[in-house]
């Protein structure tokens, strides 16, 4: 998928330096976007990248550097493989406001429907009202809050669930 000179595509194991730079990068930038830690992510092996690349990832690229990243993570039991949920979810600072995060959410979605998803989730901190208002834009509704779902410098910070079905 191209979003005007940006390259949208499902990354498999052998682009996992990409998926390193990215995942590291959006870590660094935005440290309270994240339920996990720069310093969790930057300790594991080649193997353990790998591994997290199990499940879909989806990397934006322009001119061949990665720019913004959003994974998807499948319900392991049977009565809940129809359910999934978002994680991951990143686009450089420059690239905000272009589209390119509408465009990630529209290849995941995609990508969700052709392996029978209906319904995708989501996790977000009470405190990104710009990722709220951005996933309420999509369709996504609040559908819940963990008080304190994140600890961040001794503060708790409640995370959002929402949800949007996903039809045909």
């Amino acid at each position: 998928m191209d979003a005007g000179g940006v390259t949208i595509r499902l990354i498999g194991a052998d682009e996992v330096e990409a998926f390193r730079h990215i995942r590291l990068e959006a870590l660094r930038a935005e440290p309270s976007s994240f339920a996990t830690r720069y310093e969790d992510w930057e300790i594991l092996s080649l193997q353990e990248w790998r591994d997290r690349l199990s499940e879909p990832v989806f990397i934006a690229f322009r001119e061949g550097e990665p720019v913004g990243i959003m994974g998807l993570f499948r319900q392991r039991s049977s009565k809940m493989a129809h359910r999934a949920t978002i994680v991951m979810v990143y686009v450089r600072a420059k690239l905000r406001g272009t589209g390119l995060a509408v465009k990630l959410l529209e290849a995941i979605s995609d990508h969700a429907r052709n392996i029978g998803i209906r319904q995708l989730e989501l996790f977000v901190s009470a405190e990104n009202t710009a990722a709220i208002r951005f996933y309420q834009r999509q369709g996504f509704a609040e559908i819940g809050r963990i008080p304190g779902g994140v600890l961040e410098d001794r503060r708790e910070i409640d995370d959002v669930m929402m949800a949007r079905r996903l039809m045909g």
